[in-house]
């Protein structure tokens, strides 16, 4: 799962040229094997834009990287959509659980509107399944779970009753404490991932574990339901039906708790409820629920006075494909936080709106 800190990371960077090549996917048979030919078309249009504009030496450094990412595509499990950033010191790919259109951008930045879009529109959250033997954090969005597998996950238990034995005059009580040290170890880790932005947490593993975790957690706020078993070798296909179950329940929850925190801010008239408001209401850092319903999209262009002015299509550079998730940025940006809606439920409100802090 593409997080808020890789989205950081991409909007940091900044070097010429910034190569940005994104495409829908499929996650299955026949219709995956469209995707190599799609990715090839998008590299030479690529290449032959870059060639238009940069001297053979200059680009060297650059389509190397790209050859080398292209290769590293993993098509037999590519999920929704790809998305390849390349620029002479880097190169990064991910698969996306959810549609982006196709389209090649050459910047001095990396394009990340499509990426901002999907996450605002996905539930997204974690899965910690607890095991002294390996612990797993999984990432989810929607209906997909990605493993993930880098420096700090899967953990495993080091020491006396974890990769050595026991000490021969140890007792029960002994095993729990270490068991303790280690799930704080893992919370500690968890931070790392969960310190951007709050998403539910699921987390699974024997009943003795779980407690464990629960008591020594500084995350317990986060977690939205639990599950009792062993996983150390379940699959992601396994395990993501009952994470959905378990999403599902927390999505219509949160849902609930957000149009009655509008229905407070309405009382109290703390309330806006047209994209130019809230577009203001945001810049100046005074929103703090922005609510709107998942299928709104509007294009938009900020005139001359600084105003949103919306527009009948997009197109051209000084359109916003989709004012909303301009609003839904500058909300998260200033501290605020979103709740993405079913269709119709802000009908009394043009489709959004935004409870205020003052």
């Amino acid at each position: 799962m593409i997080t808020r800190q890789d989205l950081k990371q991409l909007q940091s960077l900044t070097q010429v040229p910034a190569l940005s090549i994104l495409l829908p996917t499929h996650r299955t048979f026949p219709e995956n094997k469209q995707d190599p030919i799609r990715v090839k078309n998008l590299v030479d249009e690529a290449t032959a834009r870059l060639a238009e504009e940069f001297s053979d030496r200059e680009l060297s450094p650059l389509l190397q990287q790209l050859e080398t990412l292209v290769s590293e595509i993993d098509y037999p499990h590519t999920l929704d959509g790809l998305a390849l950033y390349v620029s002479h010191d880097f190169a990064k790919l991910y698969y996306l659980p959810f549609p982006i259109p196709a389209r090649v951008v050459i910047d001095q930045t990396f394009a990340t509107r499509d990426l901002v879009y999907g996450m605002h529109r996905a539930q997204r959250y974690w899965v910690l399944l607890l095991s002294q033997a390996s612990t797993r954090l999984l990432a989810g969005t929607g209906e997909t779970l990605e493993e993930v597998e880098d420096k700090n996950f899967p953990m495993e238990m080091t020491g006396p009753g974890g990769t050595t034995a026991l000490p021969f005059d140890s007792d029960s009580s002994y095993l729990d404490d270490r068991h303790r040290r280690f799930f704080q170890q893992v919370d500690s880790a968890f931070t790392e991932y969960a310190q951007d932005e709050a998403l539910p947490l699921i987390v699974g593993g024997v009943v003795r574990q779980v407690s464990f975790f629960q008591e020594v957690s500084q995350h317990t706020s986060a977690i939205a339901g639990t599950i009792s078993s062993n996983f150390d070798k379940a699959t992601v296909s396994e395990l993501s039906p009952q994470m959905w179950e378990i999403v599902q329940t927390v999505r219509v929850e949160q849902r609930v708790a957000a149009l009655q925190a509008l229905d407070d801010a309405i009382s109290a008239q703390l309330v806006v409820s047209t994209i130019e408001e809230a577009w203001q209401m945001a810049q100046a850092g005074r929103g703090k629920l922005l609510l709107v319903e998942k299928n709104y999209h509007v294009p938009a262009i900020l005139n001359e006075s600084g105003k949103f002015e919306l527009v009948e299509e997009v197109g051209g550079s000084d359109v916003m494909d989709d004012a909303v998730d301009e609003i839904i940025e500058a909300v998260l940006a200033m501290g605020g936080e979103v709740a993405i809606v079913d269709d119709d439920a802000l009908a009394d409100h043009q489709h959004i709106a935004l409870t205020l802090r003052y």
